[in-house]
């Protein structure tokens, strides 16, 4: 089943009102993985982006100018988005990810900023793996 953008024709980003409606009981995962993502690694600046129609608003987040993760709002979860570089999925594959999260790997598109990886989140389980990726990401 897909997941779209839940703010693809919004002409500003989402409020906190609105993300807090629309992702449901998913915005206490939201909330904890943007504080787990401060708290431990320092990545602390946010910016909401527009991607166009089809792709809608994401929360860009950043340590210093360098894209960590993306989080794309979706009806009661949220798609969590990165871009590995090279040095990151050579890591990635050497690590100890599940299956699952290793086939999505080698099944992303490539693109000449690396392999986008996306994990839809819609319980706390899903998150170990977001939190393995954007930890190897900021490593590499």
């Amino acid at each position: 089943m897909e997941y779209p953008n839940a703010f693809t024709g919004k002409t500003a980003h989402p409020t906190t009102a609105e993300l807090t409606a629309t992702l449901g009981g998913t915005m206490e995962l939201w909330d904890e993985l943007v504080s787990w993502l401060a708290t431990e690694h320092g990545v602390v600046d946010q910016e909401w982006t527009f991607s166009g129609a089809k792709y809608g608003w994401a929360l860009r987040l950043k340590l210093k100018k360098r894209a960590i993760l993306y989080l794309g709002p979706c009806d009661g979860c949220f798609r969590a988005s990165l871009v590995l570089g090279d040095r990151a999925v050579k890591s990635a594959r050497e690590s100890s990810l599940s299956k699952a999260l290793q086939k999505a790997i080698d099944e992303a598109p490539r693109y000449p900023e690396g392999t986008g990886v996306r994990i839809l989140v819609k319980r706390s389980a899903d998150l170990a793996a977001v939190r393995k990726l954007a930890a190897i990401k900021l490593a590499n």
